[in-house]
């Protein structure tokens, strides 16, 4: 996940943007636009805000069973559309999040975009991912991270599903999507697990803890789902844990859960937008991966 492991790609990144931590963070912080993200990204192109006018989009909060999650919701002007609940990564849901929420949106989707850790703090708890690389950041969010076990998101799933079901923006009559990145990855699979007959997509980016010993593991709970998978694994993630590539694919297989399993030319993280090893031509590419999953739906 976003350890120490993934560190180094994080400040060879820097080092070719000519960047501080503290300067990164500071324009990804500043996301006045879009365009101060894409002008830190390490690639060529650029990131453009939806046509105005075609997205609806604003804070909402909603019961679960261990408190008020509080979530930004955001679908298309018009129209019955699938519910999607994207899960952030491990810095929580801020305005980078909303954005890719609403591009989703701008698809065709009724996306929810959680706050992982609203059993402690409204969001954002942080404001940008490289605010989760100081010291400060990690201490803030260390004992709200403990509160996120398997059963616990499973639980929050089931009440994004049914925030989406009572949505008159949402067909019911398709079934819900999951995305997730970095600690999303797994909250997505879990997602499907909680609400089996609702909840019929995953699609996981760089995401962590995949394939564990615990009865939990994402990649055993496949056999309890009835959903399709694509788990985009990033380069360095797959050089430090390569068998994990081939449980998902066994469980896949034992399971009759059709995955789409690929480690991508890019290091964990590569799909965030506010992330500095962002790399907009393949995080544009899984993308692609993703909505072709979601047109099952």
């Amino acid at each position: 996940m976003c350890d120490d492991f993934t560190l180094e790609q994080e400040e060879a990144a820097l080092k070719r943007m000519q960047l501080s931590r503290r300067e990164f963070a500071a324009r990804a912080g500043a996301l006045g636009g879009v365009a101060a993200v894409a002008a830190c990204a390490p690639t060529d192109g650029s990131l453009a805000a939806p046509p105005e006018g075609t997205t609806v989009g604003k804070m909402v909060e909603f019961s679960a069973e261990d408190g008020t999650v509080d979530a930004f919701f955001v679908h298309p002007a018009s129209g019955k559309h699938p519910g999607v609940i994207l899960w952030p990564d491990i810095a929580g849901l801020r305005e980078a999040y909303e954005i890719m929420a609403t591009r989703l949106a701008e698809a065709g989707y009724a996306v929810l975009a959680m706050n992982q850790y609203y059993r402690s703090a409204k969001a954002p708890v942080l404001g940008s991912f490289m605010e989760w690389r100081t010291d400060e950041g990690r201490a803030k969010l260390r004992p709200m991270i403990d509160q996120l076990g398997s059963r616990a998101v499973m639980r929050d799933a089931k009440a994004a599903v049914a925030f989406l079901d009572a949505q008159e923006v949402v067909d019911t009559s398709r079934g819900i999507g999951s995305n997730g990145y970095c600690m999303g990855g797994p909250f997505t699979v879990y997602s499907t697990a909680a609400v089996p007959d609702r909840v019929k997509a995953a699609a996981s980016f760089h995401g962590g803890g995949l394939v564990r010993e615990d009865e939990d593991s994402p990649h055993k709970l496949m056999q309890k789902t009835q959903a399709s998978y694509l788990f985009a694994v990033a380069e360095n993630d797959d050089e430090r844990s390569p068998d994990d590539k081939v449980e998902l694919r066994k469980a896949s297989d034992a399971s009759g859960r059709p995955a789409e399993i690929e480690v991508y030319p890019a290091a964990h993280g590569w799909c965030t937008i506010d992330s500095p090893v962002y790399d907009k031509a393949e995080a544009d590419r899984a993308w692609e991966r993703m909505l072709v999953l979601f047109w099952g739906l």
